[in-house]
């Protein structure tokens, strides 16, 4: 039977969890996982179903109005930097103390709790505060990748909810039931590396499909001409301010939607304006080396492909392959090398030379 669980797809542990939970909450829930996990729409299913009459039955007038995210009893707390703030922990535990206007509960979401504990003022204490003694009718919902460990005291006030990282699958199912053509879903699902959230902007970028063929077209056009290698390298690492833009363009609408907010509340501008786009430069950050990394991977597989073709063939008798195999191999080794170096900050541009020129060289 179809339910708001049904969403979590790869995520059936922690749907059953809640599922059972659903009909006798406790006061407050600690969603965990990995980057990409679903963590989100978790927490939204999650309050639908507190307020449902049914428990969670995905259909009804309820149901729509938390998925939809207008229902009034539901309420997401809001950070305006990269960190939580004292003030707007202690709204969260204002709203909290409010009665619900309908049958259910009255449920307050705070996402990303680790950023609690980071800024020069941790608010962990403010949201520790508001567990410790909530209203009989407010449940809290909580959500980090990770937890610190300074965050222990409010992890033992909370029922803990796993998330388990997305396959290729999990994501493509995800993507598809989103709306978005199989082909697109499977190459988003591809370069996500795991995270649905990066999937969901590659899916919106119609240059995927190109950028994952130069990729894959890389072997057959390295001649060993070093003015060779290092085109293909500057060709790339254009290619990369490229796949920006969809995330550029989902973070000037976050920008614009903050914008909206304040001038409703008669403020000039964003409060922390400036952390928040420091914080849109680690995503960029980030993102470009998930890009890259996406690319070594596809350019693996090619290498992979050939190394299990040039098998066969030496099993066959053809000895002319052996070479073949050992550079194949080779190849293989330099790409993880490279993909490995990408976490000690080097310019993505002169490491991708760096492999195109050792590539030519096989």
């Amino acid at each position: 039977m179809a339910d708001v669980f049904d969403v979590l797809i790869g995520q059936d542990a922690a749907a059953a969890m809640l599922r059972q939970h659903v009909a006798s909450p406790v006061h407050a829930y600690l969603f965990t996982g990995p980057a990409g996990s679903s963590l989100h729409d978790a927490l939204v299913s999650f309050a639908a179903a507190l307020q449902c009459p049914d428990n969670g039955c995905g259909t009804c007038s309820t149901c729509r109005r938390v998925l939809q995210g207008s229902d009034t009893d539901v309420y997401f707390a809001q950070r305006s930097g990269v960190s939580w703030r004292v003030d707007e922990l202690r709204e969260a535990e204002r709203v909290s103390r409010r009665r619900p206007l309908g049958p259910g509960y009255q449920v307050v979401v705070i996402e990303e709790v680790d950023l609690t504990t980071t800024g020069s003022s941790p608010s962990a204490p403010a949201l520790l505060k508001s567990l410790e003694e909530p209203p009989s009718r407010t449940i809290f919902l909580l959500s980090a990748e990770e937890v610190p460990d300074t965050l222990n005291t409010v992890v033992s006030r909370c029922v803990q909810v796993r998330l388990r990282a997305l396959n290729e699958a999990d994501i493509k199912s995800i993507l598809q039931r989103d709306g978005n053509d199989e082909a697109l879903s499977a190459a988003a699902a591809i370069g996500a590396n795991g995270n649905l959230h990066r999937a969901r902007i590659l899916v919106r970028d119609p240059q995927l499909h190109s950028r994952l063929a130069a990729w894959r077209h890389v072997p057959e056009r390295l001649t060993g001409a070093p003015s060779v290698s290092t085109a293909i390298a500057v060709e790339i690492a254009a290619s990369l301010d490229q796949a920006l833009a969809p995330l550029v363009a989902t973070q000037e609408e976050q920008l614009e939607y903050r914008l909206e907010d304040a001038r409703e509340l008669g403020q000039r501008g964003i409060a922390n304006r400036k952390d928040l786009e420091a914080q849109f430069k680690r995503e960029q950050r980030r993102f470009r080396i998930d890009e890259v990394r996406f690319g070594l991977s596809a350019l693996v597989s090619v290498y992979r492909d050939r190394l299990h073709e040039s098998l066969e063939n030496v099993q066959d008798g053809h000895r002319r392959d052996e070479h073949r195999v050992e550079t194949s191999l080779r190849a293989i080794d330099l790409i993880l090398l490279t993909n490995d170096r990408l976490s000690s900050n080097v310019d993505e541009t002169l490491l991708l030379n760096d492999l195109m020129l050792s590539l030519a060289e096989l």
